[in-house]
């Protein structure tokens, strides 16, 4: 069986999304036990867990990285499906990885809002150029 490079940005998204989801980890359980938080009562009572902000953009991002990106993987794994494996799809499909560790990193240290905007955008206009070569390859 032939491998589409298009696996390859998948998995690198995949594996950005683990870095991140390490780095919350690594962050955050400090932070609770240095706050001395009691996780028993957080859970019993329904509160909300309040870290400081650095603490959580880390764990924001994270989960950011389980919204959009689900479009970026059904796209770029139908595109795989199809044999779309032509240098600018795959452009694309790269573009978007890299926007979105560009995006990681800008949320989870300086968290600058509108440079953060702008890197979300771009990476939205290259998933919605992924989508319609897709599409049209489709039709």
């Amino acid at each position: 069986m032939t491998e589409s490079p298009l696996i390859l940005p998948v998995l690198a998204l995949v594996g950005w999304t683990f870095v991140m989801w390490i780095w919350m980890y690594a962050t955050r359980i400090p932070a609770i036990q240095k706050a001395n938080l009691d996780m028993d009562e957080l859970a019993r009572t329904g509160a909300k867990l309040e870290l400081p902000a650095e603490i959580a953009r880390v764990a924001d991002n994270y989960n950011h990285l389980h919204e959009q990106p689900t479009i970026f993987y059904a796209v770029a794994l139908a595109a795989a499906v199809m044999g779309l494996n032509d240098d600018i799809t795959n452009l694309l499909a790269w573009s978007y990885v890299g926007v979105r560790v560009l995006h990681s990193l800008v949320q989870a240290t300086r968290n600058v809002i509108m440079v953060r905007f702008s890197i979300f955008a771009v990476g939205s206009v290259v998933l919605f150029f992924l989508f319609v070569r897709t599409l049209t390859a489709a039709l």
